[in-house]
């Protein structure tokens, strides 16, 4: 498989825009060893406050991660980018085994190399718990909706 991941920096509005969308899928597919396939072998992330490096290490977090939050679906949007670097913030929403639904915020900060692979990934998250009743996000985004930014509440 190719270590290219287009678009590559240094990024546009609309390259910018298609790397977010693209993370977005991927990431709703819930695939860990197809999400890892976007970083760079050796890629170092903050999520909250577990720190993971390398693509066995994601795959290790993701498949934790997505077995205790179950009907996971994401939205991000773009909120800024700078030559190898991309900002955007997010919203996902999920339950647990017990039932209770939640919807997390959060802010990322990714750093690509010169192939478009991620080799950095911040992210800082925020959890509220919701009713079923109160869930916007059911599964991955129609194609009709690509682009569209997300409410803030």
């Amino acid at each position: 498989m190719s270590e290219d991941r287009p678009p590559y920096p240094p990024f546009t509005q609309e390259t910018a825009l298609q790397k977010v969308q693209a993370a977005e899928d991927a990431w709703n597919t819930r695939d860990p060893q197809r999400v890892a396939l976007a970083y760079t072998p050796d890629s170092t992330w903050r999520n909250r406050d577990t720190f993971v490096t390398g693509r066995a290490e994601i795959v290790a977090f993701l498949t934790r991660k997505w077995e205790r939050e179950l009907d996971y679906a994401l939205r991000k949007s773009l909120w800024g980018f700078r030559e190898n670097r991309i900002a955007v913030r997010f919203q996902y929403e999920c339950r647990d085994g017990n039932g209770q639904c939640w919807r997390s915020y959060g802010n990322e900060l990714w750093e690509f190399d010169e192939r478009g692979l991620m080799r950095r990934r911040e992210a800082s998250i925020n959890d509220v718990t919701i009713s079923e009743a109160d869930r916007r996000i059911h599964g991955p985004r129609p194609k009709e909706e690509y682009g569209l930014d997300i409410p803030l509440q």
